[in-house]
């Protein structure tokens, strides 16, 4: 019995149920949907696929804010750039980056675009680096990726508040 039991055990993470994805809808200043981010927790981090729509073309930063609120029409209410770590900001900084620093998302001439990242070391389950009940947001221009403290991004154009925290 204890050989079968501990068989058992040895496969149950074989059949442990993945993580559901969570999702964020970007609003632009007037609250309409210009676009979704779906959340994935990997093994690494929390992979981000962005996709966006009827937005001006160019490159254009994309940011983890360390609040769950979109309230337009300058999305201020989303805070600072999510960085639990206290680092100072982009990816390109020697110094840095904050958790919530994203690369730019390029759209092209139809006004479409979209990104596939990791946050490295971020996490969707409860915890100091949970991106879960954060915001998202898409700013104006594109981010330097190294001055500090937002990467010269710009006007901050829509928001999206990233679903419920994984249990």
């Amino acid at each position: 019995m204890r050989i079968q039991l501990a068989a058992l055990l040895a496969v149950a993470p074989l059949f442990a149920v993945a993580a559901p994805d969570v999702k964020a809808s970007l609003r632009d200043a007037k609250g309409k949907a210009i676009g979704t981010a779906t959340l994935t927790q990997t093994d690494g981090g929390v992979r981000v696929v962005v996709k966006v729509q009827g937005v001006t073309p160019g490159p254009h930063a994309f940011h983890v804010h360390e609040f769950g609120k979109c309230e337009g029409p300058d999305f201020e209410s989303a805070g600072s750039h999510f960085n639990p770590d206290h680092r100072e900001h982009g990816t390109a900084n020697p110094k840095g980056s904050h958790l919530g620093d994203l690369p730019n998302v390029t759209v092209d001439a139809t006004g479409t675009g979209t990104g596939d990242f990791v946050l490295q070391g971020a996490t969707l389950a409860a915890g100091p680096k949970s991106v879960a009940q954060k915001a998202l947001v898409l700013h104006a221009a594109p981010d330097d990726l190294k001055s500090d403290p937002a990467g010269n991004a710009g006007d901050r154009i829509a928001c999206g508040v990233i679903g419920p925290q994984l249990k």
